[in-house]
């Protein structure tokens, strides 16, 4: 099979046709190989690399599909791991200087997980600065440029994971979500992303522990690719409070869900988030377009409240326990997002926590009336069109002066603070011709619903021009991008040893 006919099939027909012999492992791996060399230096998403293992990895799997073995859900799929999470004998970075050395000597739980399960870890995937905001740079690999557009921001944190994907270099990535950070590169990129409920995945890195904000989740080029992931990360571990034992397998394949039976309410910015006007139109022209799917497609009037105050507490107190050490002895090594939200909780007292605390609960219980009559909201992913990778994070909406660095993405850190399971699901473009992601919000714990509404929705949507997956000119991008690492200051240490101790750890 040609290479660009195999990398431009689905992480789940890949898997079936291996078990069936259609395909190897190690035919597979070399196509994703030549991929990375031929693209990668137009976007810069694939950061570190372990060829030499991956090769290794790919033979044992193609010699289990000879003799017959029991295959897991993953069994010779490259994966990309993005590169906040502790790899094993591969560097793993965070995106800053101070760890452009560090070297693990273990998987994190959930990168164990998605190599038990099969995969072949190929290498990391570009984040910013331990992850703090959405646009993927860092002065140690420099900047991920949009498959659309290499000059353009993919999105963060996970960007470097969803240009990986929707490109066809990898065909498994890993990302995690406390603001959007699966969400918005989804969107930006014409990928799935999902957020899932906290506690579906176990997440080692977290420092607040009992604090829910942040989630480890799969992304894909459809839902059905995020569910073959999602059910190798899930489940109990006793590294994180939240987690729960939990049957992997009724979470393998979509759920069958009818569109015409769902009632489906829509926000345009969820009461009080900054959306473009662009953006808007482009909203509207889609709910238009998608009316006669549903049961039901009614506007409704969402409770804002506190949202920018709350999320600007919970995140920074999270910052303020992560990093207080960093701060303290390196703070010029820190990059500005990470300086500004650990100044923000520093200044905080307790009521400040309190308050927030209170007002994400009363949040939490407003958002889930809507549930009392629907069984979707739907929304924006992103409030903008994708801007300039240059541009560290956007400052103003039609004029307006934005909050801070992460206000932009406030459509998707409301979700957060509800805690209710997320997809976004590329539909079509937008006014600038650039990937528009539709957010698709389950009830308070219905990720396996929401996951089935996505997926039904998507195959309908591919049956319009206007709604379907939008898909990057890849001939445009066999040309490098060098402008992508003019920003590194503090290149990696690619022979760096395996470091001893424990892992830094990031949100």
């Amino acid at each position: 099979m040609a290479n660009e006919e195999l990398l431009a099939l689905s992480s789940v027909e890949m898997r079936r046709r291996i078990g069936t012999k259609e395909i190897s492992p190690v035919e597979l791996l070399e196509s994703s190989l030549q991929r990375i060399k031929r693209l990668n230096p137009a976007v810069n998403a694939v950061t570190a690399m372990c060829v030499d293992r991956a090769r290794k990895e790919a033979k044992a799997a193609e010699t289990a599909v000879r003799r017959g073995e029991d295959l897991p859900p993953l069994h010779g799929l490259p994966a990309g791991i993005k590169d906040l999470e502790e790899t094993k004998d591969l560097l793993t970075t965070y995106g800053s200087p101070l760890y452009r050395d560090f070297v693990p000597g273990h998987d994190n739980v959930m990168v164990a997980r998605v190599r038990a399960a099969g995969a072949v870890i190929v290498g990391k995937t570009n984040v910013p600065e331990f992850g703090a905001g959405s646009n993927s740079r860092n002065p140690v690999w420099g900047a991920t440029g949009n498959p659309f557009n290499p000059m353009l921001n993919p999105g963060g944190s996970s960007g470097g994971s969803a240009v990986a994907l929707a490109t066809g270099m990898l065909p498994v990535c890993t990302g995690s979500d406390t603001g959007g950070s699966l969400r918005n590169p989804a969107s930006f990129c014409g990928v799935v992303g999902f957020r899932p409920s906290p506690g579906m995945v176990a997440v080692e890195r977290r420092a607040m522990g009992w604090t829910p904000i942040s989630v480890v989740g799969p992304m894909g080029r459809s839902v059905a690719d995020v569910c073959l992931l999602y059910a190798t990360q899930i489940g109990q571990h006793d590294t994180d409070p939240l987690s729960f034992p939990l049957e992997a397998s009724a979470y393998a394949e979509p759920w069958p869900v009818d569109l015409g039976s769902l009632r489906v309410a829509y926000t345009e910015d969820f009461g009080g988030a900054p959306v473009e006007k662009g953006i808007r139109q482009t909203f509207r022209a889609r709910i238009k377009a998608m009316k006669p799917l549903f049961r039901r497609l009614d506007r409704v009037e969402v409770d804002y409240g506190g949202a920018d105050r709350c999320f600007d507490v919970v995140r920074a107190v999270s910052f303020l326990s992560r990093y207080h050490d960093l701060y303290t002895n390196n703070r010029k090594m820190l990059g500005p997002n990470i300086v500004a939200n650990y100044e923000i909780g520093a200044k905080l007292s307790l009521a400040d926590f309190a308050w927030a605390h209170g007002e994400q609960t009363r949040l939490f219980r407003a958002f889930q009336e809507i549930y009392k009559d629907y069984d979707l909201v739907i929304g924006p992913t992103v409030g903008f069109t994708p801007f300039p990778w240059k541009q560290l994070y956007l400052d103003e909406v039609d004029g307006k002066k934005l909050n801070n660095y992460y206000h932009w993405m406030a459509t998707k850190y409301f979700v957060t603070l509800t805690s209710n399971p997320a997809v976004s699901l590329p539909c079509g473009v937008d006014h600038k011709k650039m990937p528009f992601g539709l957010q698709v919000i389950g009830r308070f714990r219905g990720d396996g619903e929401v996951l089935g509404a996505a997926h039904a929705m998507e195959q309908a949507f591919a049956a319009l021009p206007e709604l379907r997956r939008p898909l990057p000119n890849l001939r445009k991008l066999e040309k490098p991008t060098p402008a992508l690492k003019s920003i590194v200051t503090h290149p990696p240490k690619l022979n760096a040893k395996r470091a001893k101790g424990p892992a830094p750890g990031a949100l």
